[in-house]
């Protein structure tokens, strides 16, 4: 009641039934012992959990009269957009929101940022924009809504709020298949409460009338009510249930490289592939070295918020690569700068960059830089190296040490940590005193890992010939520059 003594409009989620109060009793009694005993080996990936359950709540009405923690809106990139969840929130919430919003200059798909309620009877906004949904894009499209349920749920962690009301999220606007949709915003919110349950109390999935059914028809397959319900849910879920955190998962991009294929488990190979190696980038270049005081003493300095640090530094990398899945990159591909090929004398995966082929003066280079995300997040995860063919490029082609920084700054620690060796082919005088300064004073990181390499003999003592495609002009220049090595091995028709 309000002071005057009128009903209030907004709506207790304390009052709601809760997921597991819609199922009836009797079934539950009455088949329980009958699945007890005829357990079958085969369990569901999402089983029976009374705790979940209890956090959930189906409720058909307007977000916005939800009285939580924090309710989902559902909007445009400058969050802007007219749509009925919008219209009921900005109503209800009163000016105010709008002006807030100003501050926040818009919102990228996937991301999510928070408001205050202001009038509404939430505390809190939590504001999200959906993806665009075409048939043809569509893994980046689950990718992102997938990326809008877990940044707010991560978002409401972080704020430790109890509640959250969440509308659906894919606006008809924006075209997404509704039953799609309800999918991963049903597993990502599963996935969550597996993992960081204790940090939420209610989840309530607020829906129209139309989005009901589907809803209804969905949840037993993510949240079943009974051993019963989950073994008959079992046949109905699809085949792609995502990751550990209920993130879309394509297979072929799931590479599996086994440990040193053909090498022997036995230490005394490794060293001695190290010994061999050993000449490569011995040279006065890479034994320079910067001052090792100060840079430790930067690394403590930093200690005390390092953890704040990765994570900030996390988020900011997930919006990136959530746009790099989005965006259409098939222009920067075709200038085949960047591939994969085979694996070095350890097994690790070899990645190539082509100098030439980059237009530096031409692209896009953020479009540039959300391509070598794209194509490198699943290569990452695993230990990789680099081949940089420097071989005739010239000031058309140079990559510029700011790119370099912001590249280095954006990817994840996995790119850092498992990148074993970059090769250096074919350097001039310049570039080496150029790579030497950007890695002593900008990327310190990265120093041990170069090894500069004069010629393709020196690079085959580390990757084997018929494991990397070279460019035919590399060849040539090697050969014209070096004499011929390897003039059996084929070049790459496609490059």
């Amino acid at each position: 009641m309000d002071p005057l003594g009128a009903p209030s409009q907004f709506v207790d989620i304390d009052s709601l039934p809760g997921w597991t109060d819609a199922y009836e009793a009797k079934q539950l009694d009455s088949c329980q012992n009958h699945v007890e005993k005829a357990q079958v080996d085969v369990r569901s990936p999402f089983p029976y959990r009374k705790d979940i359950n209890a956090k959930i709540i189906l409720w058909k009405g307007d977000v916005a009269l939800l009285n939580c923690t924090a309710i989902v809106n559902t909007s445009n990139e400058s969050l802007t957009d007219k749509n009925p969840v919008s219209e009921s929130i900005f109503m209800h919430a009163g000016p105010d929101l709008r002006d807030e919003l100003q501050k926040l200059k818009g919102c990228r798909t996937g991301e999510a940022k928070l408001t205050k309620g202001f009038n509404l009877a939430a505390r809190f906004i939590i504001h999200t924009v959906g993806p665009k949904y075409k048939s043809r894009y569509r893994t980046a499209a689950e990718s992102s809504l997938y990326s809008c349920y877990r940044n707010i749920l991560q978002l409401a962690k972080e704020q430790a709020m109890c509640s959250v009301g969440f509308c659906v999220i894919n606006s008809l606007k924006r075209c997404y298949p509704l039953e799609d949709a309800t999918h991963i915003a049903l597993r990502t919110v599963r996935r969550f409460l597996e993992i960081h349950g204790e940090t939420l109390e209610k989840v309530v999935f607020a829906v129209s009338e139309l989005e009901e059914a589907t809803y209804q028809k969905l949840l037993p397959l993510y949240f079943p009510r009974s051993l019963e319900e989950e073994i008959q849910s079992l046949p109905y879920l699809p085949a792609d249930i995502g990751n550990a955190e209920g993130e879309p998962v394509v297979p072929e991009r799931q590479i599996r490289i086994t440990e040193k294929p053909g090498v022997p488990d036995d230490a005394s190979d490794e060293e001695g592939l190290e010994a061999d190696l050993s000449f490569i980038g011995s040279h006065a270049f890479a034994r320079m070295e910067g001052d090792v005081d100060k840079q430790r003493r930067l690394i403590l300095q930093g200690q005390l918020s390092e953890a704040a640090l990765q994570k900030q530094h996390q988020r900011n990398y997930n919006r990136w690569l959530c746009q790099a899945r989005a965006e259409d990159l098939s222009d920067i591909a075709s200038l085949k700068a960047l591939y994969q090929t085979g694996v070095d004398n350890c097994g690790r995966t070899v990645m190539v960059v082509v100098g030439r082929n980059i237009p530096v003066t031409l692209i896009d280079m953020e479009k540039a830089l959300l391509y070598f995300i794209h194509v490198m997040d699943h290569i990452a995860v695993k230990e990789y190296v680099l081949v940089y063919f420097h071989t005739l490029t010239n000031d058309y082609n140079q990559l510029d040490s700011n790119f370099l920084k912001k590249l280095y700054d954006v990817v994840d620690a996995k790119y850092k940590r498992n990148l074993k060796a970059l090769y250096f082919v074919h350097p001039t005088f310049r570039s080496k005193v150029s790579a030497w300064f950007f890695t002593t004073f900008t990327v310190s990181g990265l120093k041990d890992k170069i090894h500069y390499v004069e010629s393709l003999q020196q690079l085959f003592t580390a990757i084997p010939p018929e494991q990397i495609d070279l460019p035919p002009f590399v060849l040539e220049y090697d050969a014209r520059e070096n004499g011929p090595y390897y003039s059996s091995y084929p070049p790459s028709p496609d490059l």
